[in-house]
């Protein structure tokens, strides 16, 4: 609800300096900024834990007066204006919007009077546009392009690596039966856990193993009772080729070996 005191009441209250002389002169920018921080003051609402002020001042002048304004009265609105949130700020009152400052013009007022309207109003909310309602474009659209993605660029072909070589194969040929394997260790013993398993009373559970190593077969006695022979000489450890024959217990095996072609 505006706040407006009568034109008559409001010039009483605000005889003062100037405004008490007989000769009146016209309305000064230090009075108006004055009496307007003093409407914000008086017109105080004390809310829980906020004090608003007014944020719409209306100041009615004669036309006389708005006349002398006429040069720079946009400058002088804007003075009032921050003059009336620097005070709000320093006083700690709360504002529902940036102080506007509106000047009008009232025949009635005689040079030198003037009156202040207050109020204390939200600030507009701009309604969004129903559906189906046409909104005016803007004066002009900049459009932007996201650069172009550079060509993909196709890796060069890795040159096929060559095939892996394929696994020697050696046989053992002992009992009549002919076991081929391409192990890199191969233990044998009469164990069912051995690799291969030789059914002979005289051999240990793991007597001797078979190992591939730096391209070379060897054999190498795993500590058994009755020893390990490579080509009737006992050996603990011992360098094998192909056709060795290779004697644990009472069992020969024939140990045989195709090298890889050049």
């Amino acid at each position: 609800m505006p706040v407006l005191r009568s034109i008559e009441s409001k010039i009483e209250s605000l005889f003062e300096g100037v405004f008490g002389r007989a000769f009146r002169t016209n309305v000064q920018p230090i009075e108006l900024a004055r009496k307007l921080v003093k409407e914000m003051d008086d017109h105080r609402n004390v809310s829980v834990s906020r004090v608003y002020v007014p944020n719409e001042y209306t100041v009615y002048l004669s036309p006389a007066d708005r006349k002398q304004f006429a040069g720079y009265e946009g400058s002088l609105v804007g003075e009032l204006q921050e003059y009336l949130t620097e005070h709000a700020r320093r006083e700690r009152y709360a504002l529902l919007g940036e102080p506007k400052v509106t000047l009008m013009e009232d025949a009635d007022l005689a040079v030198g009077e003037f009156g202040i309207a207050t109020r204390l109003v939200e600030p507009e909310v701009v309604d969004l546009p129903a559906p189906g309602q046409s909104v005016e474009p803007p004066a002009q659209t900049m459009v932007f392009r996201a650069p172009e993605p550079a060509p993909v660029v196709a890796p060069p072909a890795l040159e096929a690596a060559p095939p892996a070589p394929e696994p020697e194969v050696v046989t053992l040929a002992f009992g009549g039966a002919v076991r081929k394997t391409s192990q890199p260790r191969i233990v044998l013993g009469r164990s069912r856990d051995a690799d291969v398993r030789v059914p002979d009373e005289s051999i240990s559970r793991r007597h001797a193993e078979i190992r591939h190593e730096d391209g070379e077969y060897w054999v190498v006695d795993l500590g058994s009772m009755n020893g390990t022979r490579v080509n009737g000489k006992r050996v603990d450890r011992a360098r094998l080729a192909d056709g060795d024959t290779i004697a644990i217990g009472s069992t020969e095996i024939v140990f045989g070996r195709s090298l890889p072609r050049s």
